[in-house]
């Protein structure tokens, strides 16, 4: 034997209460992508690249003489510091010597000075709160 529908109501929603959001703009640095530059240089083959290429420029054939990878692997690597902009390659006849690009790394660490302002800022300001209330008591 078939059942009748059941009749159902429709349920009244309210609208939920949200806290205002910030417009502020955050600021972003110019320059190279802070999360693909910081990704870039997690790996120890690639930090090694940037310390050599900071001493002065060189062709992948160079890069690639102290490991035991293949000239394609460390042209992978070049690659990834290249799109994140911490690297730069330019075309000298048949060679093609990388650089690294100083500017754009300084900007690496210019977010992390201000990072470490911050923080310093703020653990001397809980130093002194926790001195304060010591001292009240």
């Amino acid at each position: 034997m078939p059942t009748a529908p059941v009749p159902t109501a429709p349920v009244p929603t309210a609208p939920v209460p949200t806290a205002p959001v910030p417009t502020a703009p955050v600021p972003v640095a110019p320059g190279p992508d802070l999360d693909a530059a910081f990704a870039a240089l997690g790996d120890p083959v690639r930090r090694a690249l940037v310390a050599r290429l900071a001493r002065g420029d060189a062709t992948v054939g160079q890069l690639a003489a102290p490991f035991d990878l293949t000239p394609q692997a460390i042209s992978h690597h070049v690659g990834v510091l290249r799109r994140c902009g911490l690297v730069e390659q330019r075309r000298e006849g048949t060679r093609r010597p990388c650089r690294l690009r100083t500017d754009q790394l300084s900007l690496l660490g210019t977010w992390i000075d201000e990072q470490r302002r911050t923080w310093n800022d703020r653990l001397d300001a809980l130093e002194q709160h926790l001195t304060d209330d010591g001292a009240a008591r």
